[in-house]
């Protein structure tokens, strides 16, 4: 049974309006794994406009949109990312470092 702010809470999620609401211990271990070994080469300093991790202003930017708008830049690249961040990852793998990244800069 939800709480009035339990509903809320699902009601956003399922919108996709914020996508990282769940804590960080929730997060698949395997997306810091590839966050350190291949998407940290841009994300920690911010290479070619990057949104850096951390940098709550910069993800909220990427964010706004949802999660299927952020994932599908994941997939297809944008700018100076390849698609997939040039990683051989599949799909869950890929979600859990966004998902890592955002935990981490909200």
């Amino acid at each position: 049974m939800f709480t009035r702010s339990g509903k809320f809470a699902a009601l956003i999620l399922a919108a996709g309006l914020v996508p990282a609401l769940a804590s960080a211990e929730s997060v698949n271990p395997a997306g810091e794994k590839l966050y350190k070994s291949a998407c940290v080469a841009c994300h920690a300093a911010g290479v070619a406009g990057a949104p850096k991790l951390g940098d709550k202003a910069a993800w909220a930017k990427v964010t706004e949109k949802g999660m299927d708008a952020v994932m599908q830049i994941t997939m297809n690249g944008k700018g100076a990312m390849p698609p997939r961040g040039a990683s051989t990852a599949d799909d869950a793998t890929l979600r859990a470092a966004v998902d890592y990244m955002i935990s981490q800069s909200q």
